[in-house]
């Protein structure tokens, strides 16, 4: 899973991490079009993971986002070895190395899952980077039995003496 884990409480952590990712995205008007955008292109790539060909893991699906009030956009993305094959109509990028704050839910409790994180950055003085170089991103891992899964839910943190 998140290497180099520091722990600053029971429920949430930071991270730091760097990510290679392909996948596809859908941009939709906020808050009007969610979260029912999102669950349609994560189950779109569902469908066609399987294109790519140097995935880490196929059955750990990464969704960074950008958003304000008034436009979002969503990805669906597996991690990759290198950015060499990038399937025909989809993306590949880089999110370069960063710090997180982490919390792990599950796809019933991802609203509490968002409460816990902003709740811990706010004990433990975290402010979130904003897009320069960054995005928040959903880490969700598929089951075979289905069901209640796992989710990461990770926030860029700005540098400080703090973390």
């Amino acid at each position: 899973m998140i290497e180099n884990q520091q722990t600053m409480s029971t429920d949430c952590e930071v991270v730091e991490r760097e990510f290679l990712l392909v996948g596809e995205s859908v941009t939709v008007n906020f808050p009007d079009a969610f979260p029912d955008a999102a669950i349609n292109v994560q189950m779109s790539f569902g469908e066609k993971r399987d294109r790519i060909g140097n995935a880490v893991n196929k059955e750990v699906m990464f969704s960074p986002y950008m958003c304000n009030d008034i436009m979002a956009t969503y990805f669906a993305c597996l991690e990759v070895t290198d950015l060499d094959q990038i399937p025909e109509g989809m993306v590949g990028f880089k999110i370069p190395k960063a710090k997180y704050a982490k919390a792990s839910c599950t796809t019933k409790s991802v609203s509490q899952g968002y409460e816990k994180v902003f709740a811990f950055m706010e004990e433990n003085s975290l402010k979130q980077k904003w897009f320069a170089e960054s995005f928040p991103v959903e880490i969700y891992y598929f089951q075979e039995e289905g069901g209640e899964e796992p989710v990461e839910i990770l926030i860029p943190l700005e540098e400080s003496e703090k973390n």
